[in-house]
């Protein structure tokens, strides 16, 4: 308890300031007030017009920035309207234009889902070259070598679907799976028994088409 009272009284006490010492600082503040007034104004004055054009340029820019995104909305609630009514009522033409004045995935869902009412085989062809996403370009590989595959050579059917032999793509076993059933009809077991081993043996394989790897062993 002692040390206690001892330290205390170790304490400097502030000191109060004189009727004077307030006064000087105030005196201090209002001159420092008064200096940075006029520092404003000189820099208002001669700065001014860059001022203004500043402004001026951020309102233009965040009311650009505000009808963009309004139009953009605007634009992307219209084509979901003209896509659902498209496909209740089975539009081919409708779906394609779509296509043609979208795009990323909602171009290429269209184009595919055109394909898929009418079965014209361009509409493949032109997705599988110009589509916007590697997911249905493909997809459109895909049922392009379904279409094709027995009037192509073994290499060339490899070929066409070269692009899906990477786990990138969302269809990499399913592309395996088709050119081991290529080499298969071509009489080459040996081959198509690589591939299929190579899927069996994945631990990332889909178990439906491990399983269809399976039967063809």
């Amino acid at each position: 308890m002692a040390s206690i009272l001892e330290r205390n009284k170790n304490i400097k006490q502030p000191v109060k300031k004189t009727r004077e010492e307030y006064a000087e600082d105030a005196l201090y503040r209002e001159v420092w007030e008064d200096v940075s007034n006029e520092k404003t104004q000189q820099f208002l004055k001669k700065y001014w017009r860059h001022i203004v054009a500043a402004v001026l340029a951020v309102m233009v820019c965040v009311c650009a920035f505000q009808l963009g995104r309004r139009m953009y909305n605007a634009s992307r609630i219209a084509r979901a309207q003209v896509y659902e009514t498209a496909v209740a009522n089975v539009d081919a033409n409708a779906l394609a234009n779509l296509a043609k004045d979208s795009s990323g995935a909602t171009s290429d869902l269209a184009l595919f889902q055109s394909y898929l009412i009418d079965k014209n085989i361009a509409k493949l062809e032109d997705l599988a070259q110009n589509g916007h996403t590697r997911d249905f370009k493909d997809l459109a590989l895909l049922y392009l070598a379904t279409i094709n595959g027995d009037k192509m050579g073994v290499e060339e059917f490899v070929k066409s679907l070269s692009s899906m032999d990477t786990k990138k793509s969302p269809f990499f076993y399913t592309s395996r799976l088709m050119v081991a059933q290529k080499y298969l009809a071509n009489g080459d077991r040996e081959n198509a028994n690589k591939i299929l081993d190579a899927i069996i043996n994945d631990k990332d394989a889909p178990a439906s088409i491990s399983a269809t790897a399976q039967t063809l062993k």
